[in-house]
């Protein structure tokens, strides 16, 4: 019977990681096809899209994004950014989904972070100013009971704050969280324990 030639993963390449905070990128290893062979006739599944992906990933990234820079149309920006990154790095066809959001995970925490650093420059030579009242889109994305919670969150250190909505909001394992943010597992730790006191400290001090 005559078999088909389809191509696999595996071996190693220089290609480029997630967005950095400047927006560069770092060097990172992807796999080099390889080949294994199918009987004839016989069709290899197929693979995921990024559409696909996009369509089910998108809103839960933004939810992330927007408790890291508490603004609806910069997270927006951010999770546009990360996909089109994810683009230009893997294409439309995805070999590892879990590969591609974990890279979409990263790319959000960076890109946020040059947000909230860019926005720190320009408080800098700004008066400030009141923020824009909240709009009917924020309401679909934060429901409120959150909010109280949301604004407590924003008064962490701004490590403390990743690592719990990591944990807390995007229900991510302590080392996914440390994958993400390049810390060790005791340091995700660690950290999640100060930022939950500092978060209570925090919600009581309003309180009194």
């Amino acid at each position: 019977m005559a078999l088909l030639s389809v191509p696999e993963f595996g071996g190693d390449q220089r290609s480029s990681a997630p967005p950095t905070e400047d927006g560069g990128a770092v060097p990172g290893i992807v796999r080099r096809p390889r080949f294994r062979m199918l009987r004839g006739g016989q069709e290899p599944p197929a693979r995921p899209t990024l559409t696909q992906l996009y369509h089910a990933q998108r809103l839960g990234m933004v939810r992330l994004a927007i408790l890291l820079v508490d603004d609806l149309g910069s997270a927006e920006d951010v999770v546009q950014d990360a996909f089109t990154a994810l683009y230009s790095r893997f294409g439309e066809d995805l070999e590892d989904v879990d590969n591609a959001i974990a890279y979409l995970r990263t790319s959000v925490v960076n890109l946020s972070r040059s947000v909230l650093r860019r926005r720190r420059t320009a408080r800098a030579y700004v008066p400030p100013h009141e923020p824009d009242a909240s709009s009917p889109e924020d309401a679909v994305v934060l429901s409120e009971e959150h909010l109280r919670v949301l604004a407590a969150v924003q008064r962490l250190a701004p490590r403390q704050r990743e690592v719990l909505v990591l944990r807390y909001w995007s229900d991510m394992t302590e080392a996914q969280i440390a994958e993400t943010l390049g810390l060790s597992r005791g340091a995700v730790k660690s950290t999640a324990s100060r930022a939950i006191d500092a978060l209570e400290k925090i919600m009581k001090d309003e309180q009194s």
